[in-house]
């Protein structure tokens, strides 16, 4: 059984702690102190589908010498204001084959990760990758 919980410390600030022993501070007010419960998400996202690439791409043996993922996202505007839709870019430094990136992002997309499968209920998620040859 996974765990997590939030408690509130002080204004709008919340420490979120997870099963394994991490903790993470978030913020709710103004002026942000650390990230939103909703910007978490998207860095969950990200962090999600990276492992997932970088797993992928170490079995094909390709050589990648940089990767980042980042996320543009659009929420509704009424409550609750859920993500509506999300560009996901991901950028790769090194050698790597663009069919062997493409089916990477696609393998983690379809297949791997559970934050976008659940993230993908309500928001469109748009993919792109930008390849930087030079490093």
């Amino acid at each position: 059984m996974y765990q997590a919980r939030a408690i509130w410390t002080d204004k709008d600030r919340f420490l979120g702690e997870a099963g394994s022993g991490h903790a993470v501070v978030m913020d709710a007010g103004e002026p942000k102190t650390a990230s939103t419960p909703m910007e978490m998400v998207l860095i969950a996202l990200c962090g999600c589908t990276l492992s997932d690439v970088v797993s992928i791409l170490r079995k094909r043996r390709e050589p990648f010498t940089t990767l980042e993922v980042r996320a543009e996202a659009e929420r509704a505007t009424d409550y609750p204001k859920v993500y509506t839709s999300i560009k996901l870019i991901y950028r790769v430094g090194g050698k790597v084959s663009r069919e062997g990136m493409e089916r990477a992002v696609q393998l983690s997309e379809e297949k791997y990760c559970s934050v976008s499968a659940m993230l993908q209920k309500t928001a469109k998620i748009e993919t792109v990758i930008e390849y930087d040859e030079g490093v």
